[in-house]
């Protein structure tokens, strides 16, 4: 006597609507934890220590971060200036905050220079800076483990 078994291979029609819905969950629950502060660093500047370092009390309301090296060259984002060519640079910048409803005086221009960038690099940055209306200013440094 033969047995014979019959197989049925039916497709499974699952409703995939909840495993998109949950991928969808999945990926802005991760866009919001991603850490956008790196975005503020620069691979070209190494910053000096110090040991009076400390963290900032408060997040910077409004940062605009420039990034200058020893040569006199500025980095703001994908654009590359000097010190004494920021100034069409800044103004974008003042635009942007206009377009909000807000003045110059009102950002905080977070300057990272590298530790072997002369410190009169850095006063006149902030000249500039100052020519064009901004006042708050803050300097990065490398805080040191002691």
């Amino acid at each position: 006597m033969k047995f014979q078994q019959k197989f049925s291979a039916k497709a499974a029609d699952g409703d995939m609507t909840a495993m998109i819905d949950m991928v969808f969950q999945l990926i802005i629950f991760f866009m919001v934890l991603i850490n956008f502060s790196q975005d503020d660093v620069n691979d070209k500047i190494k910053l000096p220590s110090s040991e009076l370092a400390k963290p900032a009390e408060a997040p910077l309301k409004f940062p605009i971060v420039i990034h200058l090296d020893s040569n006199s060259t500025i980095y703001m984002g994908s654009n590359v200036a000097t010190v004494e060519s920021v100034a069409p640079l800044l103004r974008t910048e003042i635009d942007v905050l206009k377009s909000r409803g807000e003045a110059a005086k009102d950002a905080n221009i977070v300057i990272r220079a590298s530790f072997d960038t002369q410190g009169g690099l850095v006063q006149d940055l902030i000249k500039k800076c100052q020519e064009l209306g901004f006042e708050q200013f803050v300097l990065r440094v490398k805080e040191e483990n002691s």
